[in-house]
């Protein structure tokens, strides 16, 4: 469970902090459905920009932002839903699209959740702490814009081989900015670093995405709910929602899953990793290019025993498409081939593990054969905004792209898609799974036998954090009372 133990010297020093800086945070329910925000805060937000480091911006940690740079309100999900011309199978595959977050990626959401319950309870003083972020980017990027907008200091870890978009950005944003050595799967050498700044003295509050609960909950209860708005938006009378399909980095997003199956309870939660580092489907490590997935070790919340089926995509699908989606010649090829030229103009929504989630998806439709009456979702965390560093990087590795180059990347990696490197997850495997935890968390990262035994063994363990959303609701809606903005 999150802990809710308040504090109330330092609550009081927190809500002093918000009063000063002009802070009004938002609850659960209204990031899940913005029609509760006060009509003072939607009409401020009209002169507000979706990045601007502006408090108001709290209020657009929500799926439903209209899809605009500057100003804007609140409308349905943005989503995509993608057509058989472009995937190859029968089966309608919505994703939902993260750009249209502050910071241009959902997990300034996943950041809230961990932030928030301990600065309404005062156990994180703005005042005297700084708020750590350890991830391999865009987590880290949230934690510091989250952190700026609530008055806190902020420290972003992350590796020294991540995208330069998300560098330069940081340089602005948080206080101080390390990096460590590796690239996306490099996650030990990040906790390593956090240890070393707990050893330190200082007076900090690490915020450790891969095991902070608040991350879990953000995603099943905000995430899961705009699942759920897009798939009844589409679903026609005889049409079934059979899953979400998503790539693996801190399995905070996956927990969406959780909440679908309590709504749809025949649906399945597949989890996806790059076949360059397969540790759930055989235990396996390595380097890869699919950022913002694949860390070498099984996030301490992932409910592994939830998880139906295991996956793998290949980094050189990703890179190829990135290019087919984002280039000229790319472009005009999908259009010959069918694929509608306003979804066409769309699809640099998709960042990089955006579409792994797709080719994720791909494999799903097509290990299940599901047919035009399937609904498969997925979300694409962010998108080619973050990433175009990495198509200069590709074409001066590759060369051109054109005609050639789009047919191949097309045939291969969409149309050709296969189920090779798939797994669906039986008993014993979905503990051996969730075994391979206890190396990261028990023997490196101090949590406890008992308590990894009864992630597996209670039934009602993945219950508890969802039920406490409520508290977390009134005890914000109490510091805004206290903060007295409202």
């Amino acid at each position: 469970m999150i802990d809710l133990t308040i504090h109330e010297d330092r609550l009081e020093r927190a809500v002093q902090r918000a009063r000063e800086r002009q802070i009004i945070i938002p609850t659960f329910k209204q990031m899940r459905n913005p029609a509760l925000i006060p009509e003072d805060i939607k009409r401020r937000l009209a002169d507000v920009g979706l990045w601007d480091l502006n408090p108001l911006n709290l209020f657009r940690i929500t799926w439903h932002n209209q899809p605009v740079e500057h100003g804007g309100g609140f409308g349905g999900v943005n989503f995509l839903e993608m057509p058989p011309s472009l995937t190859g199978v029968p089966a309608r595959i919505v994703i939902l699209i993260g750009k249209w977050f502050p910071t241009g990626a959902h997990k300034v959401g996943a950041a809230f959740g961990c932030l928030v319950p301990r600065l309404v309870t005062g156990q994180f003083d703005p005042t005297t702490q700084k708020a750590v972020w350890p991830s391999t980017g865009n987590y880290c990027r949230g934690g510091a814009y989250d952190s700026n907008l609530l008055g806190c200091e902020s420290i972003a870890i992350l590796p020294e081989g991540m995208s330069m978009e998300r560098f330069e950005w940081l340089s602005t944003v948080a206080g101080e900015v390390i990096k460590t050595p590796g690239s996306e799967s490099n996650v030990k050498e990040i906790f390593d670093k956090c240890w070393e700044l707990r050893r330190s003295g200082e007076d900090l509050m690490i915020f450790n995405q891969f095991e902070e609960f608040g991350n879990y909950l953000w995603h099943h209860e905000v995430t899961g709910p705009a699942i759920e708005e897009v798939v009844r938006s589409v679903m026609g009378p005889r049409d079934r929602f059979r899953g979400v399909a998503l790539t693996t980095g801190s399995a905070g997003t996956i927990a969406c899953g959780d909440y679908l199956k309590k709504v749809f309870p025949t649906s399945k939660i597949a989890a996806s990793e790059a076949l360059q580092c397969p540790t759930l489907l055989m235990n396996g490590f390595g380097a890869h290019r699919i950022e913002g997935i694949g860390d070498k070790h099984v996030p301490w919340i992932h409910n592994v025993k939830n998880t139906d089926l295991v996956m793998a995509i290949d980094d050189a699908a990703t890179m190829a498409l990135i290019r087919l989606f984002n280039e000229p010649a790319g472009s005009e090829y999908l259009v010959k081939q069918g694929v509608p030229q306003d979804l066409v103009c769309q699809l640099p929504l998709l960042g990089i593990s955006g579409i792994a989630n797709l080719l994720s998806a791909i494999k799903f439709a097509k290990w299940y054969e599901l047919t035009e009456r399937d609904i498969v979702a997925t979300v694409a965390t962010d998108s080619m905004a973050l990433y175009r560093s990495r198509l200069a990087e590709l074409e001066e590795a590759e060369g051109p792209f054109g005609p050639v180059e789009a047919a191949v990347a097309y045939h291969r990696y969409l149309l050709g898609q296969s189920t090779d490197h798939m797994l669906e997850l039986s008993y014993p495997e979905r503990k051996r799974v969730h075994n391979l935890k206890y190396f990261t968390w028990v023997e490196q990262q101090g949590k406890t036998y008992e308590e990894i035994q009864a992630q597996w063994y209670d039934e009602d363990y993945w219950d508890r954090v969802p039920a406490q959303v409520d508290e977390i609701d009134r005890l914000i809606e109490a510091f805004n009372a206290r903060v007295g903005l409202l």
